[in-house]
């Protein structure tokens, strides 16, 4: 079985590096010479014999020219939410499904991937993993307890009794009230929690296959602050020689904490007690109700000063821009101009909906005003706490990373494929609902590395040469410099002229002195079995003399000859999903889009951040599909098409 996964790895390495020779490889043409048996050598045949340089371009290539596709945040059942939804698959099923395996869903239901992942990150929460479990089973050591005896029998129950019996666990747990003693074994000191830990840790160093999939060791931070967000998910570097030295860090009393500030120094502890590497990404400041960027205070009151600034620096290089509760990306009424910034937004509330969202809140929620704000920021205590790398995860409570719209398997198990699933909420309160219908099937990262092995992807994702997906895998290049020109493009090469002039995704402008506005080069091909391009856009956000941010969305390339209006502004696309047959044509768009842009409102004494964003064109939302195979109606509100795309990592310009 191993040597077939494996051949299935390599036969998708092969495939993909077919692909990205449409980025970087020219043709070369030999012309043909006579074969002599002897030959007399001149001098000046000989002079050019060893010109310095490789005839080969990718010869001594010190540069990363892969990108490897995966998911930095899965669950099993593991996570006691998960296992409250129904979920019973465990580390090895989620493994073997990223690898291409066909696995049974805990739905009952056949799943496998279109095409298998690169690497994944299994983020189980670390609060009472693997309680859920021996609950169920009805452990002796918990169901000693009221707490763990009245929601033992409420499952045993089923039916309503089940379902209550969950949603008391849940809000018990996210309240803090869980009965200490009863979770003390779930909980970093205890032996049933150091085992299961041990569990996570050998799955990955089993599954973990360095050249053919990465298996890193993970875990999620699950700060919940009254119902509001401000999960983390932490990645480490390194195996169990070093991973396996720790256990994950908690929020619940009196091991854990919910403040940040918290686990940064839990991630530094870990460096300097192991000579390991580690970093943390939050997501879903959509559901944060205004906690997730701060700038003034934090969620503690704290003022926001020099300590959590650099901290959050330091250990947070990236931020999950899109998953399945929603995109983050922007929002409409934060950038008003902006004709696709109103995307799978959810903004109904918090997480648990215990609390309305209001319109102040939305600027300390979404990754475009966080750039700016960290400009603001910058300038006013000297270091940027929000430059981060823009990634895409699932979030999947399924153990099956799904963000295929045509093969979405939801947030849940009681999510999974059904004819019922886009009909009921997926959170409902008197604040508002999350309809089962606005799931979203996202998302992926693609890392730009030289192998595919923990330590390359990783320092990948720490120098932020990263970025996210809705789901597809269209392949984006990025880099800013100085003096690109079409002909850097147009050589097919872009890689080797990106890297020798400029910065790639992720990296920083220094200002030089007369030489100019900055230029960007920016190439994007459509995923090879996916949707053609509508446009590549640049956003750019800036800081004013006056201490002002400001953002501006550029559309730089675009397919079909359309033509720009005096405003930059080009007609749309056009539309080929058809609903009924749940389908779409690439009759329209672009297979590639690329350009060398130079930004015509450039300010060289202001400080400003550039990120590129790649938009398909429409194609059916998985609630079509649903309705397709299971011939009934989609629900009245549903968003039925979309245009899903890619975000990658700034590049930042410092005067």
């Amino acid at each position: 079985m191993f040597q077939k996964q494996t051949f299935t790895a390599n036969r998708r390495r092969l495939s993909l590096s077919l692909i990205f020779k449409l980025f970087c490889t020219v043709i070369l043409v030999a012309a043909a010479t006579n074969a002599l048996g002897q030959i007399s050598p001149s001098k000046e045949s000989l002079s050019d014999l060893y010109p310095g340089k490789a005839y080969s371009p990718y010869a001594d290539r010190n540069f990363p020219d892969q990108v490897f596709w995966g998911d930095t945040h899965l669950h099993t059942g593991l996570s006691v939410d998960a296992g409250l939804f129904g979920a019973r698959l465990g580390l090895d099923d989620a493994y073997r499904f990223a690898r291409g395996e066909q696995v049974m869903a805990s739905s009952g239901q056949p799943a496998k991937l279109g095409r298998p992942l690169d690497w994944l990150v299994i983020a189980d929460h670390s609060d009472a993993m693997g309680f859920f479990f021996d609950l169920a089973a009805g452990a002796p050591d918990i169901i000693k307890y009221e707490q763990g005896k009245r929601w033992y029998d409420g499952l045993q129950a089923g039916g309503d009794a089940s379902v209550a019996a969950a949603l008391d666990l849940i809000t018990t747990f996210s309240q803090g009230k869980i009965d200490p003693q009863m979770i003390a074994e779930y909980s970093p000191g205890g032996k049933t929690y150091a085992s299961i830990w041990e569990k996570v840790v050998d799955a990955a160093e089993r599954f973990n296959d360095p050249g053919a999939f990465t298996a890193f060791i993970g875990f999620e931070w699950t700060s919940l602050v009254t119902g509001n967000n401000l999960h983390r998910n932490v990645i480490f570097r390194e195996g169990a020689e070093k991973a396996g030295l720790v256990e994950p860090y908690t929020t619940q009393a009196p091991v854990g904490s919910t403040d940040p500030l918290d686990l940064y120094a839990y991630l530094e502890n870990y460096e300097a007690g192991t000579g390991g590497s580690a970093l943390a990404l939050a997501h879903n400041g959509n559901l944060s109700n205004g906690i997730m960027f701060p700038v003034d205070k934090q969620y503690t009151g704290r003022k926001l000063d020099e300590k959590y600034v650099e901290a959050r620096a330091r250990w947070e290089p990236m931020y999950e821009v899109t998953q399945i509760k929603g995109d983050g990306e922007a929002h409409p009424l934060l950038s008003p101009d902006d004709a696709f910034a109103d995307y799978e937004t959810w903004d109904a509330g918090n997480l648990d909906l215990s609390e309305a969202k209001t319109e102040d809140m939305l600027q300390y929620e979404y990754a475009r005003e966080a750039l700016k704000n960290g400009l603001l920021l910058e300038e006013r205590l000297g270091t940027n706490p929000y430059k981060f790398g823009l990634v895409g995860s699932t979030d999947s409570h399924t153990a099956l990373s799904t963000a295929e719209e045509e093969n979405f398997f939801g947030k849940a198990t009681n999510a999974e494929p059904s004819s019922k699933r886009m009909m009921h909420p997926f959170t409902k309160t008197d604040k508002g609902a999350f309809e089962g219908y606005e799931l979203v099937a996202s998302g992926y990262t693609g890392v730009w590395a030289k192998e595919n092995t923990r330590a390359s992807i990783w320092d990948a994702m720490a120098r932020k040469e990263v970025y996210g997906t809705t789901g597809p895998r269209i392949m984006v290049r990025f880099f800013g410099g100085w003096d690109y020109t079409t002909e850097d493009l147009n050589s097919r090469m872009p890689a080797f002229r990106g890297y020798e002039k400029g910065v790639p995704m992720g990296g920083d402008l220094r200002g030089k002195k007369g030489i100019g506005a900055p230029t960007f080069m920016v190439y994007a091909l459509r995923d090879a079995v996916g949707a053609n391009l509508d446009r590549i856009q640049i956003v750019k956000g800036w800081l004013d003399s006056k201490g002002k941010t400001h953002e501006k969305v550029y559309n730089v390339a675009w397919s079909d000859g359309r033509e720009a209006d005096s405003n930059g502004e080009i007609p749309p696309v056009g539309n080929t999903v058809d609903i009924e047959a749940a389908n779409w044509i690439n009759s329209i768009g672009a297979s590639e889009l690329g350009t060398v842009w130079t930004d015509p409102d450039f300010d060289p004494k202001q400080n400003a951040f550039y990120y590129a964003r790649v938009i398909e064109i429409p194609t059916p939302r998985w609630v079509v599909y649903d309705a397709f195979r299971y011939g009934i109606d989609i629900p009245e509100g549903a968003e039925t098409a979309h245009q899903e795309r890619a975000y990658t990592a700034p590049i930042w310009y410092t005067p």
